[in-house]
């Protein structure tokens, strides 16, 4: 038996497990106990029985002695982005073989997140060609669709007229941000951000990247290709279900996206400091379109009293209709979103 149908066999929590510790070399005997409540011995007994199936590989450390995930099987795709249609190529050349080796549940995030990231490569890149390359370890599954288009916050940046592409991510962090509403309402990479374990969009020196658990983050990268490089990845057996990632942003009995979250630290560029007007202005852009946005202070350890009183009493009497919430603020930045809230009409 070889390791793809040995994979097929695998049991689900023991997929969840592997997949906790997917990304390096992991002392995975201890954890095996912990979670298992075996005994070494036992623990010892299953990653034998595990490297033995080609599931897992040893690692270089002994002491604790770790473990690795070789990819069992992979598949690499390249298309002509005229004339390809995403729902085909995700039924005929991916689905097929993400449906052995994965839950319903886990198949159902891949059957949005695939679509909705190559229906954006073929739509928005103006690109010639994409790449779809797919790996599948013991654990999950990590897929990258890779055009040669303009580049995604190069472009975002253009038709929105955006000051810096850095503030492009912003706008993706918030959700229903699109270059052609007409026929997009803007959600697929925020939900699919949101639904997939490990989410990142590179293109040019920039990388959007969100996990499972964590923040929106902002990375700077000596990097100068053209084109857009969205990678997903996500636990084979991982129990999220699609419906509660939509329904985790809807209010109550609706079902639509009506709340966000806001990570402030991506209205900074660079090390500036979050004081002025101009810069909560900047971080307020399009809230109008949601019910409730959280403001998430993560990182932010202050801000100015313009940048607090530019959100929480200027335009919150301005739009009363949209209730903007402060998270995970400091001491200083709670201060000061008292401070202003004291002055709202």
């Amino acid at each position: 038996m070889d390791a793809v149908e040995h994979l097929k066999k695998l049991s689900p929590d023991i997929s969840r497990t592997l997949w906790a510790h997917q990304g390096t070399a992991a002392p995975l005997g201890p954890i095996f106990q912990k979670n298992r409540g075996i005994s070494r011995q036992a623990a010892n007994t299953l990653l034998t029985r595990l490297v033995a199936s080609g599931l897992l590989g040893e690692g270089e450390g002994q002491r604790p002695k770790t473990y690795v995930q070789p990819v069992i099987a992979a598949l690499t795709r390249e298309y002509p982005l005229a004339g390809i249609e995403e729902h085909v190529v995700w039924a005929q050349d991916f689905r097929p073989g993400f449906t052995e080796f994965m839950s319903e549940a886990a198949l159902k995030i891949w059957d949005y997140g695939f679509t909705e990231m190559l229906n954006n490569a073929i739509e928005h890149s103006q690109g010639t060609r994409v790449v779809v390359h797919a790996q599948v370890k013991a654990s999950g599954t990590i897929c990258t669709i890779a055009d040669d288009g303009d580049g995604i916050f190069k472009r975002i940046t253009r038709l929105c007229e955006l000051a810096d592409e850095r503030q492009a991510i912003l706008e993706l962090a918030k959700g229903k941000l699109t270059t052609d509403p007409e026929r997009h309402t803007g959600e697929g990479v925020f939900f699919s951000s949101r639904a997939f374990d490990i989410f990142q969009i590179s293109s040019g020196g920039l990388l959007f990247d969100h996990k499972d658990g964590e923040e929106d983050f902002l990375f700077e990268r000596d990097l100068t290709h053209g084109g857009t490089v969205v990678l997903m990845g996500h636990g084979n057996h991982t129990e999220r279900v699609l419906t509660e990632v939509f329904d985790e942003y809807a209010e109550p009995d609706e079902y639509t996206f009506s709340k966000t979250v806001v990570p402030v630290r991506l209205a900074r560029m660079g090390a500036e400091s979050l004081v002025s007007r101009s810069q909560a202005q900047r971080l307020l852009a399009r809230v109008d379109r949601f019910k409730v946005v959280l403001f998430d202070f993560k990182d932010v350890d202050t801000v100015g009293q313009a940048f607090a009183d530019e959100i929480f009493r200027v335009y919150a009497n301005a739009h009363p209709e949209v209730e903007l919430v402060p998270v995970r603020a400091s001491t200083q930045v709670q201060q000061m979103v008292t401070r202003a809230t004291a002055g709202r009409i």
